[in-house]
């Protein structure tokens, strides 16, 4: 029986609870969540609302409108998921963490209005987000869909600019086991009368023919925009909230993925907001992310922490890696056992000198000895360059013992291999 919530909790105590209310991790519908949120009125009419969905891409290219619009002058709030040491991190407006007491004080809003009604740990988070942002009323509101898009608690409002950054295969159990399937529910942000943006360089034509059958204004890449990389630098084309064509010339590489700085450049364009090309050159320069392609320090090594847990976000970081002044790499590699464990050790195995394989201790996690069985038919040649370890902080610490500053580390694979890593290499 789930205890009776007090308005006196901590946060933790919060977030124990609202773990508890829900028999399941994930229930995809928008019903409990919209009648929850019609009690607490919530509004974000005061706010230009940004619905980011996609396979992968969304954190970062939230990160990059958030950044540019700062830059802007403009106050903006982002909510994001899932967090890696603090749940704070899930909810920011002007670039701060929200505080404990905002959200305590919201959940306990949310449990006052939502009587009988079960919501997921995910439908509690959103509502708080949208609740804070309500009250707060920021210039920009930056909203990443959790999972899918058409059913995810996202989806309750109605955004101003949709993206959807990439669609790939992920998430198959949930949405489906075909890129047309996944493409439809990613496509279900979309608004009728609204721009609706796509990343994707080979967009699914129900992505495409959703858009169309709805109204929305939809702007592709390498179609309504495009980049050119050169020498180092890139130049953008794309078009304005008036259609006329607009071009960005020597623009310098942003520290995140280069094709969701083109896809947030477009979305910026098509907000009303007076953003000039000095606050986009300035923001997508500063703009940096935990856990994306972030450089820290393992002693003396190198040591680059990237959630590169797909197939496509392991081809950027293999890409990433492949830019850098070679060095011998040491991966740390710890993954869920639902995801294409296989196909990400191909993506990833030209760059790799020696792996450490980790197990996860999560219920979805795979231990070492599971990710070894995938060399044997996805790397066989590399069966003589494994060490397995029972955890991060073990890898870690046998790796700060063994290598010098003439080593790279790269810790990939999944959030909670991340997180970990961060946990350790950030302690006192």
């Amino acid at each position: 029986m789930v205890e009776v919530a007090s308005s006196t909790w901590g946060l933790s105590r919060w977030l124990e609870y609202i773990e508890s209310c829900h028999p399941g991790e994930i229930d995809l519908g928008l019903d409990r969540v919209s009648q929850v949120a019609a009690k607490l009125e919530i509004n974000l009419n005061k706010s230009f609302v940004f619905t980011v969905g996609g396979t992968n891409g969304k954190g970062t290219t939230t990160r990059l409108l958030e950044s540019v619009f700062s830059a802007a002058g403009l106050v903006v709030a982002t909510y994001t998921s899932p967090h890696f040491l603090r749940y704070n991190e899930r909810v920011r407006l002007a670039g701060k963490d929200i505080s404990d007491q905002d959200l305590c004080q919201c959940f306990a809003q949310i449990e006052a209005a939502r009587s009988d009604i079960p919501l997921t740990y995910f439908e509690y988070g959103t509502l708080a987000a949208l609740l804070f942002f309500t009250q707060t009323a920021p210039d920009i509101v930056i909203l990443e869909v959790g999972l899918g898009g058409r059913l995810d608690a996202i989806n309750i409002i109605d955004a101003d600019v949709s993206i959807v950054t990439t669609v790939s295969m992920d998430h198959m159990d949930w949405l489906g086991d075909t890129r047309d399937a996944i493409g439809f529910e990613k496509a279900g942000i979309y608004r009728s009368e609204k721009p609706a943006i796509c990343g994707d360089l080979n967009p699914p034509q129900t992505l495409v023919d959703h858009a169309q059958s709805i109204g929305a204004h939809l702007f592709l890449r390498n179609l309504d925009f495009s980049i050119q990389e050169k020498d180092g630098v890139w130049d953008w084309k794309g078009r304005d909230l008036q259609g006329a064509t607009v071009e960005l010339l020597d623009l310098d590489m942003p520290a995140l993925p280069l094709q969701n700085a083109a896809t947030a450049v477009q979305a910026i364009l098509l907000s009303p907001f007076s953003v000039t090309e000095a606050h986009i050159r300035s923001g997508l320069c500063s703009a940096s992310l935990t856990g994306r392609m972030q450089m820290l320090r393992l002693n003396d090594s190198e040591c680059i922490l990237d959630v590169a847990h797909n197939p496509e976000s392991a081809a950027y970081l293999s890409s990433a890696l492949s830019k850098l002044p070679p060095k011998p790499t040491h991966v740390v590699l710890g993954m869920l056992a639902d995801k294409d464990i296989g196909e990400v050790l191909r993506a990833l195995r030209l760059d790799v000198d020696h792996w450490h394989l980790v197990s996860l201790d999560t219920p979805r996690g795979a231990t070492a000895k599971q990710l070894q069985a995938f060399f044997n038919d996805c790397a066989p040649n590399h069966l003589d360059k494994l060490t397995l370890h029972s955890d991060v902080p073990s890898a870690l610490t046998y790796l700060s013992q063994h290598l010098s500053e003439q080593h790279r580390v790269v810790v990939a694979g999944s959030f909670y291999t991340v997180t970990d890593a961060l946990a350790y290499l950030t302690s006192p």
